[in-house]
């Protein structure tokens, strides 16, 4: 028991060797006992006529048909292919060093105990038969170093002593022979078993390094395909699992949908809060998100604020508006974070297949489509891409082709629209408004085609002719009129596009104290941090800011705060009813109460009636414009060609 205690400390504590050792010896058991059996055979029928039939038979009926029991026992559990524990390999080669004892010992005392019986060449069989069997069973237990060095013992000792004391010179010749070969062969067992066990070893790094790299390139493909932020998949993974719904062979027979969500008021949290609670906002939409996560709805963050949908089965399109606007109904829930309570809302744009288009980027830009649709007239809910918005997009594609191919310095033209001075009924300056009539397409309203051009590479290059249309306009009018003119959102962040802009101005050569660049607070909100300096950028050269559409976005006084301003333009929905609407009349006050405090000057826009007007004037508003004062009139208009024309208070609004 001392070796098989042996056997486990040193053995049992690889189990990488231990397992390989089974592996091998399992390979090798069939031999073993093929080998045994034969050659006890072969011995017992030589000593048939010699020796009693207990001896040549009953013995080794018996051993033999110890080792075909053995036999039949490994190959039913090789067939079986059951997957061993290594507890149980463990046991199981304990056992084994054990049958190789008791077999050991068996087989040497039969042996021995044939010698007596039968002549010379019976006993020289004998030697023979006990010497080669001892050395084919170490060559089949060379993988099991311990049952091959027991095994040696058991049966080289008894056969070395009992031959040496027959002083018979041949056997004792023999035996001697026999302990030399062993001892070789037990020399070249260790050498094997040690350079088998550092093959193991060094297989055993080398897998252990292949799961390493493995379990790395796992996890590498993990994050590869999950957004660290909200634990969300990503963008990536969101446009594979789409590539795979395009790639199934099934593809015709199924309806699914893509869906695009855009967290409305998010840029404005991460503007006043900071990026910490911008990332904790993102944490927790990503949570109430995950909770609608199933097989027939996959969730991803598309990157920003922005989310992807795909729903892999779609029974209805009222099926899908409900899961939507049950996802618009969680995530405009109030969020509790740190020490205040914030509220957002979703807006959800979603493209089914095959309706909206038959191939991923169809269906991607379809749902696009739709949300951009949906933020426009139905924020906070879901739009499923329709047949009238393939008619817009239809529209909006040829309006592109137009304006690629338009000679925009022969087709962009200018209309100026006053802006007053109410109290002395002057005009101290005109808003320089794009128009465009294309040869194909005639008029297209402004919106629609500056729009168009912001969505391509076209908006800059259409800056540049606009700026320098006006630039023209100012060269030519009063020098004491300013003239205001609008830039876009993708202007602003471009700082190649706002060089361009400087450079235009400077090589004009006006009085940039009389130019005024407007702004959107939504073309700030976009990046801040770079609005601003582009704003500053402008206004270095002298020239004036002005915020356009005040009180429409979420960060007003943030704005007002942090950029270059010099006025505040007052949107016009705030001017329809400012007649008995004491709300609206009581945030138009505030707000010219704020400009002069901040010594901004104040400009209200929309105005259309005499009655608005003088409203305006009782809320201390000095400065105004609209078409009560005068429409968008071109270059030749004759209140543009005589800006020094006093228009009485209140104005009739003759001009255009």
């Amino acid at each position: 028991m001392r070796s098989i205690n042996l056997f486990k400390r040193s053995d049992a504590a690889n189990i990488a060797l231990m397992r390989s050792q089974f592996e091998a010896f399992s390979r090798q058991l069939p031999l073993l006992y093929f080998t045994l059996m034969v050659n006890s055979i072969a011995v017992a029928y030589t000593h048939v006529e010699t020796a009693p039939v207990f001896m040549s038979k009953v013995i080794p009926s018996i051993l033999c048909a110890g080792c075909t029991l053995r036999l039949l026992v490994w190959a039913r559990r090789r067939a079986l292919g059951t997957v061993l524990t290594d507890g149980q390999i463990a046991v199981r080669m304990r056992n084994t060093v054990i049958l190789v004892v008791l077999f050991g010992m068996a087989f040497t005392f039969w042996g021995l105990s044939l010698y007596p019986y039968g002549g010379a060449y019976e006993r020289s069989h004998v030697a023979f038969y006990m010497s080669i069997t001892v050395i084919a069973c170490i060559f089949c237990l060379m993988h099991m170093r311990m049952a091959a060095l027991l095994l040696t013992a058991i049966v080289l000792g008894p056969f070395v002593v009992f031959f040496s004391l027959t002083a018979n010179t041949v056997l004792m010749a023999i035996a001697m022979n026999v302990v030399l070969v062993t001892v070789t062969m037990v020399k070249v067992l260790l050498t094997y078993y040690r350079d088998f066990a550092d093959l193991v070893n060094a297989k055993k790094v080398l897998e252990d390094k292949q799961q390493q790299l493995l379990a790395l390139n796992s996890e590498n493909q993990r994050l590869a395909n999950i957004d660290s932020l909200t634990a969300l998949p990503n963008r990536r993974h969101f446009l594979a699992l789409l590539g795979k719904h395009f790639a199934d062979e099934r593809l015709d027979e199924t309806r699914f949908a893509v869906g695009i969500v855009d967290l409305d008021g998010f840029k404005q949290v991460n503007d006043l809060h900071g990026h910490r609670a911008g990332d904790s906002l993102l944490r927790e939409v990503g949570q109430r998100l995950a909770a609608f996560v199933s097989d027939d709805l996959q969730i991803a963050r598309l990157g920003g604020d922005e989310f992807g949908l795909l729903f892999a089965r779609v029974c209805s399109s009222d099926a899908l508006l409900s899961i939507s606007s049950a996802l618009c109904d969680a995530l405009r829930k109030p969020y509790a974070l740190s020490e205040t309570t914030m509220r957002i809302s979703a807006t959800i744009g979603i493209a089914l297949f095959p309706e909206a288009g038959r191939t991923a980027e169809q269906l991607f830009e379809r749902a696009d489509y739709a949300l951009y649709h949906a933020k426009a007239h139905r924020r906070g809910q879901a739009t499923i891409f329709s047949e009238q918005h393939e008619s817009t997009i239809r529209h909006l594609g040829s309006i592109e082709q137009a304006l690629r191919q338009a000679d925009l310095e022969r087709e962009m033209n200018l209309h100026f629209q006053p802006i007053l001075n109410v109290a002395t009924g002057e005009v101290v300056s005109y808003e320089s408004l794009a128009r465009w009539h294309s040869p194909t397409l005639g008029k297209i309203a402004p919106d629609v085609f500056i729009r168009v051009a912001e969505k391509s590479d076209l908006i800059h290059e259409l800056t540049a002719v606009l700026l320098h249309k006006a630039l023209a306009f100012m060269e030519k009018s009063d020098p004491r009129i300013g003239v205001s003119f609008n830039l876009s959102a993708r202007d602003i962040a471009s700082p190649d596009a706002v060089e361009c802009i400087r450079q235009i101005v400077l090589q004009s050569g006006v009085d940039t104290s009389r130019l005024t660049f407007e702004v959107t607070e939504t073309a700030i909100i976009e990046d801040f941090a770079k609005g601003r300096e582009a704003l500053s950028r402008l206004s270095a050269l002298g020239a004036k800011i002005a915020l356009d559409d005040f009180g429409t976005g979420y960060s007003s006084l943030h704005c007002i705060h942090q950029l270059p301003l010099n006025s505040v333009k007052v949107d016009r929905t705030f001017v329809g009813d400012i007649e008995r609407d004491r709300l609206a009349q009581g945030i138009v006050r505030t707000i010219v109460e704020l400009c002069r405090n901040l010594s901004l000057s104040c400009v209200i826009e929309g105005v259309e009636t005499e009655r608005q007007a003088a409203a305006l004037a009782e809320l201390g508003c000095n400065f105004m414009q609209g078409y009560h004062f005068g429409k968008p009139a071109a270059m030749d208009d004759c209140a543009v060609r005589h800006p020094n024309l006093k228009l009485p208070f209140p104005a009739s609004g003759c001009v255009g």
